[in-house]
């Protein structure tokens, strides 16, 4: 188990996190539906993770979605480069009821995020617009070349949870363990 702390005066965050775990979390992001998908996240990425953020909620949700995403981000990226040994490349269609969101992705150590989703307004209390925010945080901070595309769907809490579950999954396949790989580039560095 790795962790990271980060402190500002917008938000005061710990992570830890285990990258070959069980899926296993306890999440506190004072955000709940955040808490929901990184609970999601955690339980089909098979990551152990452990998140406790303090924000200022109060004005808005936008600091600590943001944080959470860069302190989890550079955690991921500390759990997997240099990368050896791995699959590296990882994609997944997820279905959730009438949506399906595909993630394509590369543990390539270069940043990259498309995000292609028509998800606006909000689900409870929670403004979908911070759902790229987050996305890009992490994906940035992790130095992971990421496409999430909504392939179809109407309901926002189902479209965004099918991202969540698409980058889990796409993550899992792409840290899976294969000894023949060696260092899954050409350059012989990622």
């Amino acid at each position: 188990m790795i962790s990271k702390s980060r402190k500002t005066k917008e938000t005061d965050i710990t992570i830890s996190l285990e990258l070959y775990g069980k899926g296993d979390s306890n999440i506190d992001t004072g955000v709940g539906f955040l808490d929901h998908m990184l609970e999601s996240f955690s339980k089909h990425s098979l990551i152990d993770m452990n998140i406790k953020c303090v924000g200022d909620t109060h004005i808005d949700d936008h600091h600590s979605v943001e944080d959470v995403g860069i302190v989890l981000g550079s955690l991921i990226a500390d759990a997997i480069y240099p990368a050896q040994n791995i699959e590296r490349f990882g994609s997944a269609n997820i279905v959730m009821d009438e949506a399906c969101v595909s993630c394509d992705l590369d543990l390539s150590n270069r940043p990259y995020l498309v995000y292609e989703s028509d998800v606006a307004g909000k689900v409870g209390n929670f403004d979908t617009e911070l759902v790229e925010e987050f996305f890009r945080a992490l994906v940035l901070n992790a130095r992971i070349s990421t496409h999430i595309i909504t392939l179809r769907g109407r309901n926002k809490h189902h479209i965004i949870e099918a991202s969540f579950k698409a980058l889990a999954v796409a993550i899992r396949r792409a840290i899976t363990k294969n000894e023949r790989v060696g260092i899954p580039s050409t350059k012989d560095v990622l």
